[in-house]
């Protein structure tokens, strides 16, 4: 079933170097999922923030390559942008505990999850949408915001991930404006 699902979203005859790009990113980020559970200090927020920073690097690099060597597909945007968004939870998970910001940086985290559980209960949610250069821009924001606040002092942290969110409550407002205009339109 795997198998079949992978071939019917990834019509080339390998996995690839873009999606092995993004594999070493979902690995690293597996890594600060095991920082994030060690007691917090101050080498490992650096070391969370190095990789952190590394995983954010390589973002622009898989998609380049995939354009780069033909081997765009369904299966790695798909790939690449659930590993953005595992990444961006895990590090705004980082932030709370560390005492970056509070509570509400977890909402960073959680955007893309409780977008994709509001299209469960509006399916006009779930229309498609074109990839735009602000949203990758945002995209780019977030990571960058969250790596570097591990290592700021709190105040500060905390003030970059307030802006990092209402820029990102900003960008998915507008595609959910997007998403209704498509909705209502007549097909």
């Amino acid at each position: 079933m795997l198998t079949r699902l992978y071939r019917q979203h990834h019509p080339h005859a390998t996995f690839g170097a873009a999606n092995y790009v993004t594999l070493v990113r979902a690995l690293l980020t597996l890594a600060l999922l095991w920082i994030a559970t060690q007691q917090p200090g101050s080498r490992l927020a650096w070391t969370a923030g190095w990789i952190a920073g590394a995983v954010a690097a390589l973002d622009g690099v898989d998609g380049w390559l995939a354009r780069r060597s033909g081997t765009v597909s369904v299966f790695g945007a798909r790939f690449d942008m659930e590993t953005d968004a595992a990444f961006l939870l895990i590090l705004s998970a980082l932030a709370f505990r560390y005492g970056k910001a509070g509570g509400w940086v977890l909402l960073i985290g959680l955007m893309r999850y409780l977008f994709v559980a509001a299209g469960w209960l509006f399916p006009w949610l779930t229309g498609p949408l074109s990839p735009t250069l602000r949203a990758r821009t945002v995209a780019v924001v977030q990571m960058v915001t969250l790596a570097v606040i591990l290592v700021l002092p709190p105040l500060l942290a905390s003030i970059a991930a307030g802006v990092a969110l209402v820029l990102l409550v900003w960008s998915f407002a507008i595609d959910v404006g997007r998403l209704w205009r498509q909705r209502s339109s007549p097909a």
